[in-house]
């Protein structure tokens, strides 16, 4: 399972920006580009990473009416990317706009379903419903709409594993506790064993001792 993982690299000064993406193996990883390195660098975040021969997962996480969402899509489908994001939340409307966006291009476009650091008293308070209940939902209306896969905790890989049409891309991922803003968590080992297709990590592999050590051995363990 080569290029499963997606390294998440959150920075807002380019320097910052290139040095981690410049130590990485683009053979082993994808790098996503989030809304904290898109807003302050831009095109050019997107553009060196692709430089270095990365493939690109583009997570502005979008959601607004649907000719908003089209028309955002089409200014962006011309940049290097394989991968963006949409909120499922937004509508079938919307996610099918989506589609129709990136029609004539390979890129992928896939739906979160609720953030990863959202507990169930969140969702219970936002939605009336558990995570689990509400990703259940979005699941089925990403289905209908007929987006390529969803975003997802590795705690409801087991409710996108039974959607068979579905990809899931799980943030979340953690190699040891570390009490951070993240609550539905799960190692590498386990996500994948779950039936992950991607698996979003940052922090883990961006602010340790040396990333690319640490990133190739969270690849081995997975492959």
């Amino acid at each position: 399972m080569s290029k499963n993982i997606i390294v998440a690299v959150d920075e807002y000064h380019l320097d910052a920006f290139k040095n981690i993406v410049d130590c990485l193996d683009p053979n082993l990883c994808m790098i996503k580009v989030g809304s904290v390195s898109f807003n302050a660098l831009g095109h050019e975040a997107i553009l060196h990473a692709s430089n270095k021969g990365f493939d690109i997962f583009l997570d502005l996480k979008l959601h607004d009416i649907p000719n908003t969402v089209k028309k955002s899509i089409e200014g962006l489908k011309a940049l290097p990317i394989n991968m963006l994001t949409i909120h499922t939340s937004g509508g079938v409307q919307m996610m099918k706009a989506a589609i129709e966006a990136v029609n004539g291009t390979d890129i992928k476009v896939f739906g979160v379903t609720a953030l990863t650091s959202l507990t169930d008293d969140d969702t219970n308070i936002i939605y009336q419903r558990d995570a689990a209940s509400q990703v259940n939902a979005m699941l089925e209306i990403a289905i209908q709409a007929g987006i390529d896969g969803v975003v997802c905790s590795p705690h409801e890989l087991k409710l996108v594993k039974q959607k068979e049409s579905l990809l899931s891309i799980t943030p979340g991922i953690r190699l040891s506790d570390l009490n951070d803003d993240q609550s539905r968590v799960m190692t590498p080992q386990k996500a994948i064993e779950l039936g992950a297709n991607y698996l979003v990590i940052g922090r883990p592999i961006t602010e340790a001792a040396d990333p690319q050590n640490t990133l190739k051995n969270i690849f081995n363990s997975i492959n």
